[in-house]
């Protein structure tokens, strides 16, 4: 019997498979095995062959997994842009309505630009608060000469969800919070573009004396946002 290659495929997954070996091909030389089948009605007797048997179902499994892959068995397509979360054109640039921006600038050096925030609600933003302020916590062992560079990437990434997030806490709260939760934001963030621009400069010193300062810092919000979770 003549054998043929395995050819390597890739499935829609990506994932490569192997094809098993084909020996029923219509031109292959090939061994039929007679099976008679005798029907109620005469003595007439048919010829099949299992080869044939073992390519038809075969083709149908093949047929079957390509149904289940593509999704064709269903009248409906499930779409990205149906979950909630599909955004079309560019990502929205989010805006702070309350003053906590630098007041020279109009804004501040470490936000970063691009960034997703998605709208998990004003308890969802004290959450987020909480966690952004823990992680930067947990950066002080990244603190060293060669890792500068990313200690300003971390900062950036995590200070700009506690800055756009401090803004909707702050709009949330009854007027009479707003004050002090606008002085704790305005001097966590004075703080956040001091260690921003010492650790882009690679002065080691500075960026250490600036972390201690806002370890402080971050310690007092998350007190503040544990409270405020509890009540807002």
């Amino acid at each position: 019997m003549t054998s043929f290659t395995m050819a390597p495929i890739t499935n829609l997954h990506g994932v490569s498979k192997t094809l098993i070996p084909i020996t029923c091909l219509p031109n292959a030389h090939k061994t039929l095995k007679r099976v008679q089948v005798v029907g109620f009605l005469g003595s007439k007797t048919h010829e099949s062959s299992e080869c044939s048997v073992q390519t038809t179902k075969r083709a149908a499994a093949i047929g079957l997994a390509t149904l289940l892959l593509t999704g064709q068995f269903s009248d409906k397509i499930s779409l990205a842009k149906d979950n909630g979360f599909w955004i079309e054109g560019p990502l929205p640039e989010p805006t702070v309505t309350n003053k906590i921006a630098n007041e020279k600038t109009g804004t501040r050096s470490f936000i970063k630009k691009r960034l997703f925030m998605a709208n998990i609600g004003v308890k969802g933003s004290v959450l987020r608060i909480k966690k952004s302020s823990f992680d930067l916590l947990a950066m002080a062992d990244l603190v060293a000469q060669d890792t500068l560079n990313y200690v300003r990437r971390y900062l950036r990434l995590k200070s700009t969800f506690i800055y756009f997030d401090f803004d909707k806490v702050i709009s949330a709260v009854p007027v009479d919070e707003k004050q002090q939760l606008t002085d704790m934001a305005n001097k966590l963030f004075d703080n956040f573009e001091k260690l921003e621009e010492a650790s882009r400069n690679k002065n080691l010193a500075d960026t250490k004396s600036c972390y201690q300062e806002t370890e402080v810092m971050l310690k007092e919000v998350m007190d503040k946002m544990t409270e405020m979770y509890k009540t807002i």
